[in-house]
């Protein structure tokens, strides 16, 4: 009898520990899941293969270019024909990004363009940084910033250069022909 109690104590403990530790679907979990799926696509990007003027750079946007390892992209392109499928995965990304481990950074609208910027970190250091950009009329696009000792106030700095530099757009060519 004392040993029962024992295996349906230590049953209870495993359950408890394994479903507390599995925090709901997280976003790399949904990069993997969609990566080969239809009206979607993927890249992972070195930042060392993207050439970005950092001649106007002051030194925190320096810093924080310099602290990203690779970009993790990945987008939906939407049609008249996905509509439903469309706001299905729209919502899942949002659904994801509302999870409390995501801190708001920055947030802008851009010609009609939605873009949400969010970090998973502390105020000191960034383990993540997270870019989701929105336009109903082609789709939408995430990407997953990775690098080492990223700062976020350094890294809104930086998103507010990159937003005003001039990107190669050859460099970027085949993302920007998928919502061609």
């Amino acid at each position: 009898m004392q040993r029962t109690v024992k295996y349906i104590i230590f049953a209870l403990f495993v359950t408890f520990f394994l479903t507390s530790c599995g925090d709901g679907v997280s976003l790399q979990r949904y990069f993997v899941d969609n990566q080969e799926s239809k009206n979607f696509i993927s890249q992972d990007v070195p930042l060392s293969m993207i050439e970005i003027d950092q001649s106007r750079f002051n030194e925190d946007q320096r810093e924080a270019y310099e602290s990203v390892n690779r970009l993790n992209f990945l987008a939906y392109k939407a049609n008249d024909s996905n509509i439903g499928s469309y706001n299905t995965e729209l919502s899942k990304v949002n659904s994801i990004l509302k999870h409390k481990k995501y801190n708001d950074l920055i947030e802008f609208n851009d010609k009609g363009n939605k873009v949400v910027v969010k970090y998973i970190g502390d105020n000191e250091e960034a383990e993540e940084v997270v870019v989701f950009a929105n336009a109903n009329n082609l789709g939408f696009a995430i990407v997953r910033v990775l690098g080492n000792n990223m700062s976020p106030d350094k890294m809104v700095t930086l998103v507010s250069a990159l937003r005003n530099s001039d990107l190669q757009v050859d460099q970027v060519q085949d993302i920007m022909n998928f919502f061609k």
